[in-house]
């Protein structure tokens, strides 16, 4: 039992650090990665880091590499246009919902993400950016009380995770996206629920349009590296 209790969450934890090494930047599109290898760097067995592997794959983050492995999908813009177009109508439920529920939870729990926020884009730390984005939405969908926003949106985060990183790798001075977060969350915290589900949609729309400009304007490079974390 123990074994079963220890084994996902070490797999999960696999998992997100090869998500983090790709959206970082390190492994980028094309970048061959091989299950022994990250094993060896990892200090962990094969076995888990094949399941983390696996999960990549099919969440079409890694595709097959000739020869053998595994190597880092290029980033399809017709994908992430869909993908982002799902997560407008998700967020805006999720903000509707939180400023119907929880406003008063949004008002004195909320202004500490946005600082949180703010303190990782001044930093210039892309990891730190892309978690303190994570937390803020993930904050909406607690306060939005609906026990299945989070779960539909365990796939999306994990391809948005590496198209921010995919992007701000990239860009001299990040994009600032905290004065739309606060925005939304001011109407959140003021109970305004259409207001908080038009800010949530658009702060979604806006980002797909950013996103995929930087997308097209840089290209996905897709030259096979042997590059290991």
């Amino acid at each position: 039992m123990k074994i079963l209790e220890t084994q996902p969450k070490l797999v999960e934890q696999v998992h997100r650090a090869i998500l983090e090494e790709i959206s970082g930047g390190k492994l980028r599109p094309g970048s061959r990665i091989i299950q022994e290898q990250i094993a060896k760097e990892l200090g962990v067995s094969r076995q888990p880091v094949q399941q983390a592997l696996a999960l990549l794959r099919n969440q079409g983050v890694l595709r097959d590499a000739p020869g053998r492995g595994l190597l880092v999908a290029p980033l399809d813009v017709k994908y992430v246009r869909n993908m982002y177009d799902m997560r407008a109508v998700i967020e805006g439920l999720a903000c509707r919902r939180a400023a119907e529920l929880n406003a008063k939870q949004a008002k004195t729990k909320g202004p500490a993400l946005i600082r949180a926020g703010r303190k990782a884009v001044a930093a210039g730390a892309y990891n730190a950016m892309i978690s303190a984005d994570m937390a803020f939405h993930h904050f909406i969908y607690l306060l939005s009380e609906n026990p299945f926003i989070a779960p539909a949106m365990e796939a999306h985060w994990t391809n948005t995770q590496r198209v921010m990183g995919g992007v701000l790798v990239n860009e001299e001075q990040p994009r600032n996206v905290w004065g739309q977060h606060e925005a939304m969350l001011e109407a959140i915290a003021a109970g305004d629920a259409q207001k908080a589900e038009e800010l949530g949609r658009q702060h979604i729309s806006q980002a797909a349009d950013f996103m995929i400009q930087r997308l097209q304007e840089n290209g996905p490079a897709v030259e096979v590296e042997e590059i290991t974390i």
